[in-house]
């Protein structure tokens, strides 16, 4: 394993998340909606970077691996995830797996939210037990 992989991919990870930040926080705040459209924002620009990058660099490996990998698994992966979700889907698709793209949608989805709602009762349960341990505390 490559351990200076790791920093170059801190260093995009971090430019990326900071990216996102200011992207979605601004594009919401020009909206003022309920719809997450920073959200939708940033996972579409990232889908369609990560396809550019992916397909010129992969093609003409013109790119330095260290810098593809700062790109690709830091930048656009800490931008956002739905872009590495939706190329592992596109190429299922094109290796003809249509099947196996459609279980890896639906089971994404479904378990993600699924996840998302387990971690939020879960969050809840333990504030509650907080909330019964501070009101035992003080009487």
């Amino acid at each position: 394993m490559n351990y200076v992989n790791f920093i170059y991919i801190a260093f995009g990870g971090a430019l990326g998340a900071i990216s996102r930040y200011i992207l979605s926080t601004w594009i919401y705040n020009k909206s003022q909606q309920i719809f997450p459209y920073g959200t939708l924002a940033v996972n579409i620009i990232g889908c369609f970077f990560l396809g550019v990058f992916y397909t010129l660099t992969l093609e003409k490996s013109v790119i330095a691996p260290q810098i593809r990998i700062m790109v690709t698994v830091g930048f656009l992966g800490a931008f956002t995830t739905f872009s590495t979700f939706s190329l592992e889907t596109l190429n299922l698709v094109k290796e003809n797996n249509i099947s196996m793209a459609l279980l890896y949608i639906v089971t994404s989805v479904i378990l993600g939210l699924l996840a998302v709602w387990l971690g939020t009762v879960s969050a809840n349960f333990f504030n509650k037990l907080g909330e019964r341990g501070e009101n035992i505390a003080q009487d």
